[in-house]
């Protein structure tokens, strides 16, 4: 493969892991914002860019906005409801990362609550409304969590303060003489701690999700750009000693020898002759590029030493 294409692949891979991760949460967004909805209203059904809306109903899974319900615009999804469109809503992603699902009920009745959507913050005021189909105005409700009775709205509206994670489950509400409406679930979620280190500052609440977005695909072309200087070093490492290694080779096979002598003259038994060397060894070295002389290796020769007279001692008196 070759450098720039390599380096275009692991480019591309890392933009799109990028796109993949969940940097910031995804929420699925309703106007109107309720879980309840009374046979042919319309809802509008919201998601980022790039994703679209699914659900589950008993119509069909995971199917999509535009699929034989509802009416598509890029990640916006309408749909005039009914009974049959009772069912879990989320967006998802090409790559099939998913937001949190949210439950809508449509009532063919005539009697809904109006209950938050989205999970509500723990320490927050929250509002149930029981609305009746016709007439429109608010009639006096009953209020139930879990089957159970929590009280009477005298015109039709009921507030929890200060919620806290037991206030979580299934709520409904009843008008008498018109009806009960479906149950729908309320979650809580713990409150985000406001408190923070000193070195640390909060984060700008002018910071807008699209800023926060900007800031990590800088942060991540630093780590795209890293990883091709690492590899464009390895690369140039890899093509040096790969030259290298052939110009050796080249230059080796340049050297062909194609005569080596080798003579070495015999020692004459009487009379060896004065003007050469009885050890000499001669040899000849030829190349097609260079030729090598003679080359005279000597013995060193032992020395006669005369042995010293005899030494005569005498006695003197």
């Amino acid at each position: 493969m070759r450098p720039t294409s390599l380096a275009a692949s692991l480019f591309l891979t890392f933009l799109v892991s990028c796109t993949e991760a969940e940097v910031l949460p995804v929420h699925l967004t309703v106007n109107p914002s309720r879980s309840q909805f009374f046979r042919g209203e319309s809802v509008t059904l919201i998601c980022e860019d790039g994703w679209t809306v699914r659900r589950n109903t008993t119509r069909g899974t995971r199917t999509e906005c535009g699929d034989k319900w509802g009416e598509a615009d890029g990640s916006t999804c309408n749909i005039t409801l009914f009974p049959s469109d009772t069912g879990l809503y989320w967006c998802e992603s090409m790559s099939g990362s998913s937001s949190s699902s949210i439950q809508l009920s449509v009532s063919g009745g005539s009697v809904i609550l109006q209950s938050p959507v989205l999970p509500v913050k723990e320490g927050d005021d929250v509002t149930l409304s029981c609305r009746a189909k016709n007439p429109t105005h608010n009639l006096p409700a009953a209020f139930y969590k879990d089957g159970s009775f929590i009280g009477d709205g005298p015109s039709g509206h009921m507030t929890l303060l200060h919620v806290s994670s037991s206030d979580e489950g299934l709520y409904k509400c009843n008008v008498k003489g018109h009806g009960e409406s479906p149950s729908s679930r309320m979650s809580v979620k713990e409150k985000p701690s406001t408190t923070s280190s000193p070195s640390t500052p909060p984060p700008s609440s002018s910071s807008s999700p699209s800023s926060q977005f900007l800031l990590y695909g800088l942060l991540s072309l630093a780590g795209v750009v890293l990883v091709l200087l690492v590899l464009l070093v390895l690369l140039v490492k890899r093509h040096i000693n790969r030259k290298s290694k052939d110009n050796q080779e080249d230059g080796e096979e340049s050297l062909t020898y194609t005569d080596v002598q080798i003579f070495q003259r015999k020692q004459q038994k009487d009379k060896p002759n004065e003007g050469s060397d009885p050890s000499a060894v001669v040899s000849t070295v030829t190349t097609d590029e260079i030729s090598y002389g003679q080359i005279i290796i000597r013995e060193t020769r032992k020395r006669d030493y005369k042995p010293e007279p005899k030494v005569v001692y005498s006695t003197l008196r």
